[in-house]
């Protein structure tokens, strides 16, 4: 299903008039108007859609914006990365197809609809308040304040809708950072509020400071930013004590669940103690997701780091098992043709086991859209061969974020939370 556009034509108003509207909006007399607002919860979205923004600008890709990952959307990035000589592994909303389209010339006008379109993943929990911050690549644009009653389609709840309201600051970086005061009173504290970060993680990091303190609950992607900023980011919200979900982490659960249908076997599980090899393939020069999953094997089995450090193709490093002996880990960087669009996504794994006294184990899994040749190699022809194909996981940003909001979640996933500061010292 195609995402929804807000119930009414979304009304401008002066910021310091937004709390006052809203409240009227749900007085007892507006409600057999409107229907009755949701007791849910509150979304607070940053999303800056950059790429998005440039292609449009350019004529590169037709509008209005939206903020949403769309086929077009990637079709014009992926376009952006051949005709810019790009590195063809290059994924197509990287900051650097955003640098290069910046470059091209264009003034197209097109509608902005950040914030106004739902999608239908999200307007099923019934969010009683969504707020997004859209900036504009025209640094210099006024703040803009838009307001809308909303309310999820009848076939989608069925009976009385509980309907919400959508709130959109739009402007250059410093106009949002002026109406940052409006937040505070549209975010209650009778609800839980969540605050997705939709964007790069070392952007407008004093925004991020400001709009997720806690106790909101705070997305991120650790695929979105230089790699040792989303990894030191997480690990310090983690540690903070803060509850913080990372789409990258979701994006693995394939992985976990498959790796762990490999030793689930009762006479396979012996294999998890002898373990001396683990390597790591990843999509181009991005590292979080591979480190986080390092990261989850390593403290599941209770090994100790003891030395890491960056080689010309990745990361090497050391860990000392309970026992004593050495795992020599190895994540290496991958160039792929067609990269996910979410950076440094899992190309494949490789776990050998070798006993003192029986026949090795070799556990290989790769993802659908690599392959498994060059962990194949390097003398595993006397192990036995254990070999898994993950199935990829083609989820919009939405319907992930839509999974985390319906689980609830006030607190950190404790998996995520042993497995985030383990990733970041991995980072040499």
């Amino acid at each position: 299903m195609s995402p929804q556009l807000t119930l009414q034509t979304p009304l401008e108003l002066a910021p310091a008039e937004v709390p006052t509207y809203l409240d009227q909006l749900w007085s007892p007399e507006q409600q057999g108007n409107t229907g009755t607002g949701a007791n849910t919860f509150c979304l607070l979205i940053w999303q800056p859609a950059w790429a998005e923004q440039q292609l449009v600008r350019s004529g590169r890709l037709k509008g209005p914006i939206t903020g949403q990952q769309s086929k077009q959307l990637i079709a014009a990035g992926r376009q952006a990365v051949v005709d810019a000589d790009l590195p063809l592994s290059t994924p197509p909303l990287d900051s650097t197809v955003i640098e290069a389209c910046a470059g091209y010339d264009g003034s197209e006008d097109s509608d902005d609809l950040r914030g106004q379109y739902i999608d239908p993943a999200l307007s099923a929990l019934q969010p009683r308040r969504l707020i997004t911050l859209a900036p504009t690549i025209d640094d210099g644009k006024a703040l803009e304040t838009l307001v809308a009653a909303y309310c999820p389609l009848p076939e989608e709840g069925g009976g009385t809708a509980a309907c919400g309201d959508v709130v959109v600051l739009r402007g250059g970086h410093d106009a949002l950072q002026e109406g940052m005061d409006i937040l505070q009173p549209l975010l209650p504290a009778s609800m839980p509020s969540w605050v997705w970060w939709n964007g790069f993680l070392d952007e407008a990091s004093g925004l991020l400071e400001q709009l997720a303190s806690s106790p909101r609950r705070l997305i991120i992607d650790t695929a979105n930013g230089n790699p040792r900023h989303c990894l030191d980011l997480l690990r310090d919200r983690v540690e903070s004590g803060q509850a913080v979900n990372d789409l990258n982490w979701l994006r693995l659960r394939s992985w976990h669940e498959t790796l762990a249908m490999v030793f689930d076997p009762p006479h396979r599980r012996d294999a998890l103690s002898h373990i001396i090899q683990f390597d790591i393939d990843v999509e181009g020069h991005h590292p979080a997701q591979g480190l986080l999953l390092a990261g989850w094997v390593a403290d599941r089995l209770g090994w100790q780091l003891e030395h890491t450090e960056a080689t010309e193709d990745g990361i090497a490093s050391r860990f000392r098992r309970n026992d004593g002996a050495e795992v020599n880990f190895h994540l290496m960087s991958v160039p792929m043709g067609q990269p996910s669009v979410h950076a440094g996504q899992m190309v494949g794994l490789r776990l050998v086991s070798q006993p003192e006294n029986g026949k090795g184990v070799c556990v290989i899994l790769c993802a659908e859209s690599g392959g498994c040749m060059r962990l194949e190699g390097g003398g595993m022809a006397s192990m036995e061969l254990l070999e898994e194909v993950v199935p990829t996981q083609h989820a919009s940003p939405e319907m992930d974020v839509a999974r985390l909001l319906g689980g609830g979640h006030d607190t950190t996933n404790p998996l995520l939370a042993s497995s985030a500061p383990l990733a970041a010292r991995l980072l040499a």
